[in-house]
């Protein structure tokens, strides 16, 4: 009996030194069963992870990445206006010179005016010519022609009563009623041509006939 005892004796301390070294409970005693969900008994359980502890919780100052370190920024390229000057206009001076107007200043010896005379008693056909220089001629049927020469004052004067407007408004044909024997006037200004007899005659009209050479008309034979 006393044997039985040793070698169990013996059995147990081996068995415990066994848990010991590998770090479960001895396997002498009864086994305790595990707790509903727990490991098994002779298992060891591992500590559970611990919690990442959130930043500042360390007494280590929290480095903040440099913003700069390793980046390289680079400047968006600015868009490039490309500015063309409108082309500039030149202007020579052949372009804008302003071609000059064919002027409307007679000749001095070009026709003024020509005054032609028909009828009266003896039938005459005379004719005066009237330059712009003043200077005239005067033709009466088969003598020889004439000629004189207006003073600046009295050719200016047979030139504005040409230019009136007055005289622009004269009938190119008489109104009133012919005289017997009477002389008839065809007087041509400017490509215009009025036609006119002795009595009354409009005021216009009367002021060239004053202004010709000789006082008026050519009426003699």
């Amino acid at each position: 009996m006393v044997r039985g005892r040793g070698v169990r004796g013996k059995w147990c301390g081996a068995l415990l030194l066994a848990a010991v070294l590998a770090g479960g409970t001895s396997a002498c005693g009864p086994e305790t069963p595990p707790a509903p969900g727990g490991p098994a008994s002779g298992m060891s359980v591992p500590p559970a992870p611990s919690a990442p502890s959130a930043p500042g919780d360390s007494g280590e100052p929290t480095r903040t990445p440099d913003a700069t370190a390793g980046t390289s920024t680079t400047a968006a390229p600015s868009p490039r206006t490309s500015t063309t000057a409108a082309p500039s206009t030149s202007t020579s001076a052949s372009a804008t010179a302003t071609a000059t107007a064919p002027t409307d200043e007679p000749q001095p010896g070009e026709v003024l005016v020509e005054v032609v005379v028909n009828g009266g008693l003896a039938g005459v056909r005379n004719k005066l010519v009237v330059h712009y220089d003043g200077s005239w001629t005067s033709r009466s049927g088969t003598k020889p022609p004439r000629t004189g020469q207006q003073t600046p004052a009295e050719a200016a004067e047979l030139r504005a009563a040409l230019e009136d407007p007055a005289y622009a408004r004269v009938p190119d044909r008489p109104t009133g009623s012919p005289i017997a024997d009477g002389f008839q006037y065809f007087v041509t200004y400017r490509h215009r041509l009025v036609v006119s007899g002795d009595g009354e005659r409009p005021a216009a009209l009367q002021r060239v006939f004053t202004a010709l050479p000789e006082g008026g008309p050519p009426t003699s034979p």
